[in-house]
């Protein structure tokens, strides 16, 4: 029972920790307003953590870690790779986990750089193309080391773009430009043609255009 406690209590720091720096970013965010927002006292913090560096490092990342097990599902492999990435850009608007996540990574990349989080993401999306290639829907001449590179580099910036200008609710239809513009140089002639490019059935969204269409 008191472990159990202590684990709701740490998970309790995790959040609110979460939450200040989504709001305030790393520098801008001290011990004593994670504190303040998970109501523990400075105690109950540093029987869990040993610093504001380590609870950063048990947040950055999180998405990654989160999705770690979809490329042992089933496929069509190209077309989980669209639908996740519509399932990050949900997760970026609903989860202030995600979006902390994210912002540390950003903001580690121009001070002291945290890679871990981009070579897991650009190793999942290596993995996909793989097993895609597999399937006969990605050329066999495609170079996945450096197409999984340019997936993520292109993400990274739709998604920081879209937050400057429209606080990313114009993500899923810039996902859908993304895509149209990358698979002619992904995917075998014709086999995007039936890809759903939108968000996929179950998340919220509008009706999803198909490779063969154009959005508006």
């Amino acid at each position: 029972m008191r472990q159990e406690r202590a684990q709701i209590t740490r998970q309790r720091i995790i959040n609110a920790a979460a939450e200040v720096f989504d709001e305030r970013g790393f520098a801008g965010t001290s011990v004593s307003e994670i504190l303040a927002r998970a109501g523990v006292t400075k105690g109950a913090f540093y029987f869990h953590f040993a610093s504001k560096e380590e609870i950063a490092a048990e947040i950055e990342g999180y998405e990654i870690r989160a999705l770690s097990g979809v490329a042992a599902t089933a496929g069509p492999f190209l077309q989980l790779l669209i639908d996740l990435s519509h399932v990050m850009a949900r997760e970026l608007r609903e989860s202030a986990m995600v979006r902390a996540s994210i912002r540390l990574s950003v903001e580690s990349s121009f001070s002291e750089p945290q890679t871990a989080p981009y070579v897991a993401a650009i190793g999942l999306v290596r993995t996909l193309l793989l097993r895609a290639q597999g399937e006969g829907t990605v050329r066999l001449d495609l170079d996945v080391d450096a197409a999984a590179y340019l997936v993520i580099s292109s993400f990274t910036g739709a998604q920081i773009v879209s937050q400057v200008f429209t606080g990313r609710s114009d993500l899923e239809r810039r996902l859908v430009e993304l895509w149209t513009l990358l698979l002619p140089g992904l995917a075998v002639p014709g086999a995007a043609d039936d890809l759903r490019l939108g968000t996929p059935p179950g998340l919220v969204g509008s009706e999803a255009p198909t490779a063969g269409q154009s959005s508006t």
